[in-house]
């Protein structure tokens, strides 16, 4: 619209002020006919014809600085205005036009302008606004259908673009997303980049990589779900026959085979770290964990629990366990699940101790705030090595010594998760490591009230 204005607006002006030059020509030529005569009588009739077909009713011609009016004839009315084509600028075309087609009445207005061929210093004619504005709306109309026509067919080869260029490859794209959907697993439905327009080429290439490594991630998951199904058989098979082993390397301790009798401890240890593999293996190859049945609990008693169940307390022992909880503080949570979280950390915490060779104490304390509980198991062993820290909540992969899985870590952290809550380490160094367990405060499904 603003081209289409940009373009009728000068051009009508333009056109009026042609209009009125070719009136002022024909006037002149009448006029030149005339005074060329031997004899300047002319009748009524002859000068109205010259009028007429000038479109004028007064000629007026200034030669030698002479004003002469050539030919007159009655005018209807007063003039209504004058208007000066030479000193006329785009600005006053402009506007002048515009006043022309905003007033429909038929007024008498002067126009003057410059002789053709210098034939003169000026001419000066009067004429009617009624077949100006006539014409002026004719033209503005034949502009306005030919605008329309050009924006109908410009409209139409735009759509063929926009279809080709753009709606197109779009559709294609979406059909290969909506084939891929369907099977993700079948590399034959990447899509193959093809688009001619340069940005969606570049998201058809973006496209193609993304379900490029989607496809080989989702065939890696696939061979690891089979692998770790075929290890959980194992697993299973495996653990029955370590614990008949179990049984009779129980035996051999009686022996009275002195080899048999120093060689019988290290079997069963090895016999039952096997057996623990197996059993974490199978605990973590279940699809996922149930979730958490949230009660209320005093947690001291729970510490003091787990740390009774994990034996220490012994004279002899070279690890102490702390608990430095208040007797008031209840939380809500799964007690079973957050046991087996705060075995699996103390046990930890006991194995790196006891690795060292040395003495050492683990200290389990808790607390809250506005928002959440809080509890932190610290430790004052050896700290874990950067190697463990990179993949520390990894099934695994996150296993802070020798033959360890990882796997009791990576348990406990999905357990606190399934609380709606994270379990951190907070540091590990040369003087310990310490861990954060943080429980939300807000209420969640399966509450006992």
């Amino acid at each position: 619209m603003l081209a289409e204005i940009l373009i009728f607006v000068p051009s009508i002006a333009r056109y009026r002020a042609d209009y009125l030059l070719l009136r002022l020509e024909k006037a002149q030529i009448a006029s030149l006919a005339l005074l060329a005569a031997e004899d300047a009588t002319v009748g009524e009739a002859l000068e109205s014809e010259l009028l007429k077909n000038a479109e004028v009713f007064n000629v007026v011609l200034r030669r030698d600085e002479v004003r002469q009016l050539v030919l007159s004839s009655p005018i209807p009315q007063p003039i209504y205005d004058t208007y000066d084509l030479r000193l006329a600028g785009p600005w006053e075309l402009i506007r002048d036009a515009s006043t022309v087609l905003a007033d429909p009445e038929n007024r008498v207005i002067r126009v003057i302008g410059n002789p053709v061929q210098d034939a003169g210093l000026l001419i000066e004619i009067t004429m009617e606004t009624g077949p100006l504005r006539k014409a002026m709306v004719e033209y503005g109309l034949r502009i306005l259908f030919l605008s329309a026509l050009i924006s109908v067919v410009t409209a139409f080869l735009l759509f063929l673009a926009v279809q080709r260029l753009l709606v197109g490859p779009i559709r294609r794209v979406v059909r290969h997303m909506t084939a891929y959907a369907e099977a993700p697993e079948d590399a034959r439905r990447v899509i193959q980049p093809s688009a001619g327009v340069e940005e969606l080429r570049v998201a058809e290439e973006a496209l193609a990589a993304m379900q490029t490594q989607l496809t080989g991630a989702l065939r890696q998951k696939e061979r690891l779900a089979q692998l770790g199904g075929a290890v959980a058989k194992i697993s299973h098979d495996l653990r029955n026959i370590l614990t008949t082993a179990q049984l009779f390397a129980d035996r051999l301790e009686a022996s009275a085979d002195p080899a048999v009798t120093r060689a019988a401890p290290k079997l069963v240890g090895s016999i039952q770290r096997a057996v623990s593999l197996c059993e974490s293996t199978l605990a973590f190859g279940k699809a996922e964990e149930p979730p958490p049945l949230l009660t209320r609990f005093a947690l001291r008693r729970l510490a003091e629990d787990v740390v009774e169940g994990e034996g220490f307390g012994a004279e002899a022992a070279t690890v102490a366990c702390l608990v430095d909880v208040p007797a008031g503080l209840v939380i809500r949570a799964d007690a079973e699940q957050l046991h087996r979280v705060l075995s699996n950390l103390i046990r930890n915490a006991r194995q790196a101790i006891e690795a060292t060779g040395q003495s050492g104490t683990i200290e389990i304390s808790g607390g809250e705030d506005e928002r959440d509980w809080w509890i932190r198991v610290g430790d004052t062993g050896p700290g874990l090595p950067p190697k463990a820290r990179e993949h520390l909540f990894e099934a695994f992969q996150g296993g802070a010594r020798k033959g360890g899985t990882g796997l009791g870590l990576a348990i406990a952290a999905e357990l606190v998760r399934g609380h709606g809550g994270r379990l951190e380490l907070m540091r590990s160094d040369a003087e310990g490591t310490e861990f954060l367990i943080r429980l939300p405060k807000g209420p969640g499904a399966g509450e006992d009230d």
